[in-house]
């Protein structure tokens, strides 16, 4: 039986360990946290993700646990509509649309699959040529070693020294989840000057909010709630509500970095990286752990051809970086004429074209897993 050892025990990890057990492999998970902790609030399931959880019999399971984004778009910070779009749209286009969801659901949903996952276990080494993972409880062997060991991969440094490291995108993110206020909340993300406000209802009663905003890296944290309001206190509704109704200690801040130049590879000797150890990107497309799904059942479906993985997935993951940047960068506009001239294009995008949000994610949304990825009997096995 062949052997792989997945390091980490994050979304992409997990989800490749799945697929991997899946196929017949045996798979050893090791985390290096004692418990896990699924930081950072909500997530976003989007269509092509969801059809790469088909393969494994979960994406069912995702659906009914998530709250389905209905009506959705951009808006102004007095509420103003520049693009719209609906659930109906994004389902006839792509099969489905975007499930919105607890990250520590989704963890717990891929970890209770895993049969061998041992917390409190960090990794001190690999030898990349021979398969072999260091612990400082002893060593193991593998066939096929994955890395998943996230933005600051020690493993990715190991297998390409001196490849420049994620850069500071300028932004920095807050995420909470609030409980749902009286009323029907829509999940909308609202641009202003610099700034940017997200809102999606989840299951049981819950918000998800997240908010983006121009800082210094490693700018001293404060009282973030407090900070919030001061930036988005006077910005449409449900935003102000929702912070109000915030604990303090319950915001999550984290500067955000990408990796602007990509790998030469996906992997080495026996190693494959994926996720954020491979590809870390700004969060504006709501791909980086659809990204980091893709990954591990492409990865499970070409294992242990590691060059196919490669082929597969670099030139894919490198685009979706690129895109998202692209998009952070148009966030960071903070001139008043600038976010005019913005604001004025996009309403008129939006008359021009009711599909024009839809179409502009097609190469992300529009993927769907290899045919030899297909083991389960999920919707994408069905088709």
């Amino acid at each position: 039986m062949s052997r792989a050892v997945v390091i980490g025990a994050g979304i992409g990890g997990l989800t490749a360990a799945v697929a991997l057990e899946r196929r017949g492999w045996q798979v050893t998970v090791l985390e290096r946290a004692e418990r896990l902790e699924a930081v950072g609030s909500g997530l976003a399931v989007a269509a092509n993700a969801l059809k790469a959880l088909d393969t494994i019999d979960l994406g069912d399971e995702v659906r009914r646990l998530s709250r389905i984004q209905g009506t959705g778009g951009l808006r102004t910070p007095h509420g103003r509509w520049l693009i719209q779009t609906s659930e109906q749209s994004a389902a006839a286009r792509y099969g489905d649309s975007i499930a919105i969801m607890l990250r520590a659901t989704l963890v717990d949903l891929l970890a209770d699959r895993v049969r061998d996952l041992r917390l409190g276990t960090p990794v001190t080494g690999v030898d990349a040529e021979n398969g072999v993972v260091r612990t400082q409880g002893g060593e193991f062997e593998a066939d096929l070693v994955v890395a998943g060991d996230g933005i600051n991969s020690a493993t990715r440094a190991a297998l390409f020294p001196g490849h420049p490291a994620p850069v500071y995108s300028g932004v920095t993110a807050w995420r909470v989840l609030v409980p749902q206020p009286g009323g029907v909340v829509q999940s909308t993300e609202t641009w202003g000057r610099g700034l940017v406000a997200g809102v999606h209802p989840l299951a049981d009663d819950l918000v998800y909010l997240y908010a983006t905003d121009l800082a210094p890296a490693g700018e001293p944290h404060g009282d973030e709630r407090a900070g919030l309001l001061r930036r988005f206190g006077d910005w449409h509704q449900p935003i102000p509500a929702l912070l109000e109704s915030a604990r303090r200690e319950d915001v999550i801040r984290n500067d955000v970095y990408y990796l602007g130049t990509p790998l030469p590879a996906m992997h080495r000797g026996r190693v494959a990286l994926l996720g954020d150890a491979a590809h870390p990107m700004t969060p504006n497309l709501g791909q980086g752990a659809c990204q980091a799904i893709e990954d591990a059942i492409v990865l499970a479906a070409t294992a242990p051809d590691l060059t196919a993985y490669t082929e597969a997935r670099l030139a894919r993951t490198a685009k979706v970086v690129a895109q998202s940047t692209k998009i952070c960068r148009a966030t960071k506009v903070r001139h008043p004429l600038a976010v005019r001239l913005r604001e004025t294009g996009m309403a008129l995008a939006g008359r021009l074209s009711s599909d024009l949000m839809l179409r502009s994610m097609d190469e992300v949304l529009g993927w769907t897993p290899p045919e030899s990825a297909a083991t389960g009997q999920g919707r994408a096995a069905r088709a």
